[in-house]
């Protein structure tokens, strides 16, 4: 599942691609609105939340979507010719007079009162690239249960809504925990969310999310993918297992301490 930089940068590139201007095609190809014509409608504004898109327009309507595991959204020029994938994958389509936006695999389209947004992401926590971040809110709620892992903590989007698997990985090991260590013992956790919100907000407009300082290919993650690897900081072999609903989790042994699986 994206990080919530990606989908802040999506929502920037639909933004600026659809906003302010009528639309020429809108095509949802999902069965509940697949007769839906907003077309002479005008995009008013695409924003993020969370992991969700929320592509506003005018009458008072939303197009919520959201990329899950494999969705995304590419733009072209008008006329061009689409490379996403195959056509059968395409899930919607919305064209101005100078782009047009496809929606490949989105696993989420949904139409819906503007009015009524709260529907679909209200349960939401505090978004890390939003207007509403509240750190206080973000880690009262990860302590309502204080025996929780960490790791599966952070991405339960109740709690607060943008972490994925790579900053999961890669903000224990920077708090020096495993990703298995419960919340409630985590002493630097409002030092956590402060740099949860630092990396998210340094990487929301640019490719791939960096931790380490660097973009040097190899070199940008501390342990996230870096399996059987030296740790970036110390050397140590980095191990591998899974954690929360059997997302990979990586760990360094001499830097983090807390419980971990025994074995691999």
């Amino acid at each position: 599942m994206p990080e919530g930089d990606t989908v802040y940068r999506t929502a920037v590139q639909l933004h600026e691609a659809l906003a302010g201007r009528p639309l020429t095609t809108f095509d949802l190809r999902v069965p509940a609105h697949a007769t839906a014509d907003l077309t002479g409608r005008q995009v008013l504004e695409v924003v993020p939340r969370g992991k969700h898109l929320m592509t506003r327009i005018e009458g008072g309507l939303t197009l919520h979507t959201h990329l899950r595991m494999d969705g995304r959204w590419a733009v072209y020029r008008t006329g061009e010719r689409w490379r996403g994938g195959p056509e059968f994958q395409v899930r919607a389509v919305l064209g101005t007079e100078r782009h047009t936006a496809v929606g490949y695999r989105l696993p989420v389209v949904e139409l819906l009162h503007t009015a009524e947004e709260a529907r679909a992401v209200g349960h939401l926590g505090p978004d890390l690239l939003g207007p509403d971040w509240d750190p206080a809110e973000a880690a009262r709620r990860l302590l309502t249960d204080p025996d929780r892992p960490l790791a599966a903590a952070l991405l339960d989007q109740r709690n607060l809504a943008g972490i994925g698997n790579v900053y999961a990985n890669e903000l224990c090991f920077l708090a020096a925990v495993t990703p298995w260590t419960p919340v409630g013992t985590v002493t630097v956790l409002d030092r956590l969310l402060a740099r949860a919100h630092q990396l998210l907000d340094a990487n929301k407009l640019r490719p791939g999310h960096p931790t380490t300082g660097t973009t040097v290919p190899g070199r940008e993650n501390w342990v996230y993918g870096r399996a059987r690897r030296p740790c970036a900081r110390c050397g140590t072999t980095v191990r591998s297992s899974s954690h929360a609903e059997d997302r990979p989790a990586y760990w360094c042994p001499r830097c983090q301490h807390g419980p971990a699986p025994t074995g691999r």
